[in-house]
């Protein structure tokens, strides 16, 4: 088996490529499309899924038609240091049960630059969202020198498709 971190084929990427802009596409258009044979296909996929390649599959939501809004809280560390068990709870635990009600993280990242972590999330008003810099800084405030909250307006592109309502983002503009 391939280690996750080597170069996949052109035509892995094809099949990454095809999921990524539509995950319920069957294996038997794929494989019209692509002139591969369906039993090629699913082999590929079943190597990413089983080399975690792809973590799963999600369907590309419009939050406003849930009442929720999208938010970007910009994290920055604090230089104390944090020792390893605690690393470890933060990392694999802490953030979850720190969640307010009616809050639904998208994404986490670590970075590089003035920002050392980057939260995307979704919450239905603005009060929810801020509830998570609290429940941050009364629970592990001490590792975080900076917070800075952004509410989006409108997404153009989201994974990587752009927005079917792209002419709202006119008004913007």
């Amino acid at each position: 088996m391939r280690k996750a971190h080597e170069q996949i084929t052109d035509d892995e990427k094809k099949i990454l490529d095809a999921l990524e802009q539509n995950a319920k596409e069957s294996i038997d258009n794929m494989a019209k499309r692509f002139g591969f044979s369906r039993q090629k296909i699913w082999r590929i996929i079943k190597h990413f899924e089983e080399n975690n390649t792809i973590w799963g599959y999600v369907g590309v939501e419009n939050e406003e038609a849930k009442g929720l809004k999208h938010f970007v809280l910009l994290v920055k560390r604090s230089t104390m240091p944090i020792d390893p068990s605690s690393k470890k709870e933060i990392t694999l635990s802490k953030l979850d049960s720190l969640l307010p009600e009616s809050l639904k993280i998208e994404n986490v990242y670590l970075t590089h630059g003035a920002y050392d972590g980057v939260i995307t999330f979704y919450a239905p008003d603005l009060i929810t969202a801020k509830r998570l810099i609290q429940a941050l800084t009364q629970n592990i405030g001490l590792l975080f020198e900076e917070f800075l909250l952004l509410e989006t307006l409108i997404s153009s592109r989201k994974n990587g498709l752009k927005n079917p309502q792209m002419e709202n983002l006119i008004e913007f503009l």
